[in-house]
This record gives structure tokens, C-alpha cells and sequence, in this order.
């Protein structure tokens, strides 16, 4: 090709054939554009027997469909509850590398996964009981207002809600989280006591503990720890600092919430009646 002769333009990509799921439904009901889209959205529409849920998906002759049930009323922004296992980024996108406490509960190696990568229809509790119909835009704008260490494991919040968020962020001071500690060996009562009377650092008290012996067997021991408030990072250092050798650490209960038999690595909404 001569070097003063310019390439010819490329052509244009071909439309895709057909009309948009929402002109079509509004012509369907009928209603307007706006109230279609909330149908679509809402997870009311199928197309050839499968739920679609974007608006502006092209169809052409194929079957659609506006559920019998169908709600404009049905906008409820949920809450997921994750077990987290060991490993997993709390679903933060950053992380203030001045914070030293939770620098020093960071596992060491590579990066970790985002444990948000884990909310996947795929991981929904099987006993899910909440009857919730499960949207893709569930796993939309998902915040995690309460943090839990990379080498924790356990209870996760990942919130549309303002209320939920405002309730954990606002109300975290008084919000008990109680956390299961497996160590090496067993805790002397001396070692106990400690704990449970407070340590401080650089003359600062460190926030109060409620400190107990939940088992212990074969050189191991579980400890219940309770505090008010998210501390990450607290628990790892007031046990280095009393000497005690971390082996897990799992989250069980933030306030009135708890893990329960939920699986590790799947997920399941709040239900109704939960609340913090």
C-alpha cells in the first residue's frame, strides 16, 4: 500500500435485529417505558421461558412472558450474609496501608481473593429460608460496612440496604461481635484474668474484651472472645501480647445475627426478622 494512501474505513458494526424487552413489554401490559423497565429488572420477564433481567435486551418472535405475580412494588434492596473462609479480602476495594492493626492481621504471600467474588447464584445456601427470589442486581452496589481480618474467617455483611449500613456504622460502637479463637495449648487463668481486665498500649487502654474457655482438647484450645465494636487486627495483637499462639479465628455473631450452619464459602439472604 503506498505510504500516502489511506486505509479505507472500517465498516460500521451491524445492529443487533430486534426491539428492546422493555418497548416490547410496554406495548404488552400496556404501561409506560419506565414501568416496564421495573418489571424487567424486577426478574417478572422471561423470554422463551428464561428470566431475563436487562431492559434493553433485543428480541426478535421469541415468547415473552410477564409474570402473573408480577410487582412494581417489588424494590427491596437485600442484605447477604457470607461465611467467609480464611483467606479472603473483606470485600473492601482499598485498604489504608497506614492501618497498622490491620496490617499485622494481613496473611502473608500474594494478595487475597475478594471474598464479594464469592456472592454467586452457585453459592446460595441450599437452606436459604428467606424465600427471596434470587436477581442478578442483588449482587449490585454491595457494600461490607464491618470489616473482618484476611486470616479470619466468618461472618460477613454485604448490604444494599442504607438502613442495614447506617445501623452497622453508626451503631458499631455497641454492636457485640463475638469471635471464636482456636490456640495452641491451653490459656492459664493468670493469662485469662488479663485479658479480660484490659491491656492498653503506649499508655492508650485498648478496647475491653470479654474473654472465656469455650473447649479444649488434643494441645488445643478454643477461646470465646466478645467485644463492642469493629476492631480489626485487636484480637491478633492482645494475644501476641499475652503470648498466645493464634491457629484460626472465625466470626460467629455481629449483634444479633449469627453464623449459624451456614456452609463456608456460600452465602444466604437476612432474613426477615434478623436484625443487628
Amino acid at each position: 500500500m503506498s505510504p500516502n494512501k489511506k486505509p479505507a474505513p472500517r465498516a460500521p458494526h451491524a445492529p443487533i435485529p430486534g426491539e428492546r424487552l422493555a418497548k416490547r413489554i410496554a406495548e404488552m401490559v400496556p404501561c409506560s417505558r419506565r414501568e416496564a423497565e421495573q418489571y424487567i429488572a424486577g426478574g417478572w420477564v422471561s423470554v422463551d421461558g428464561q428470566v431475563v433481567e436487562e431492559p434493553q435486551f433485543k428480541v426478535l418472535n421469541q415468547k415473552v412472558e410477564l409474570d402473573k405475580n408480577a410487582s412494581l412494588m417489588d424494590v427491596t434492596q437485600v442484605t447477604l450474609l457470607l461465611h467467609k473462609p480464611p483467606g479472603y479480602d473483606d470485600g473492601d476495594d482499598e485498604e489504608d496501608d497506614e492501618d497498622e492493626p490491620r496490617a499485622r492481621a494481613r496473611a502473608p504471600g500474594k494478595a487475597p481473593k475478594k471474598a464479594r467474588q464469592l456472592l454467586t447464584p452457585a453459592n446460595r445456601a441450599a437452606d436459604d429460608a428467606s424465600g427471596i427470589r434470587l436477581l442478578k442486581r442483588h449482587f449490585a452496589d454491595l457494600t461490607s460496612p464491618v470489616p473482618l481480618e484476611v486470616g479470619a474467617g466468618g461472618l460477613l455483611v454485604f448490604t444494599q440496604d442504607w438502613r442495614v449500613a447506617r445501623k452497622l456504622t453508626e451503631d458499631a460502637g455497641v454492636i457485640e461481635h463475638e469471635v471464636i479463637v482456636e490456640i495452641e495449648g491451653e490459656i492459664a487463668p493468670d493469662t485469662l484474668q488479663r485479658l479480660n481486665q484490659g491491656l492498653s498500649s503506649d499508655g492508650h487502654p485498648l478496647p475491653r474484651v470479654k474473654v472465656s474457655v469455650n473447649s479444649a482438647n488434643e494441645g488445643k484450645s478454643k477461646l470465646r472472645f466478645a467485644v463492642k465494636g469493629t476492631h480489626p487486627g485487636l484480637i491478633a495483637y492482645l494475644c501476641e501480647r499475652v503470648g498466645l499462639k493464634i491457629l484460626s479465628m472465625k466470626r460467629i455473631r455481629i449483634g444479633r445475627v449469627s453464623l449459624t450452619t451456614l456452609p463456608i464459602g456460600q452465602w444466604r439472604y437476612l432474613l426477615p426478622h434478623e436484625r443487628f
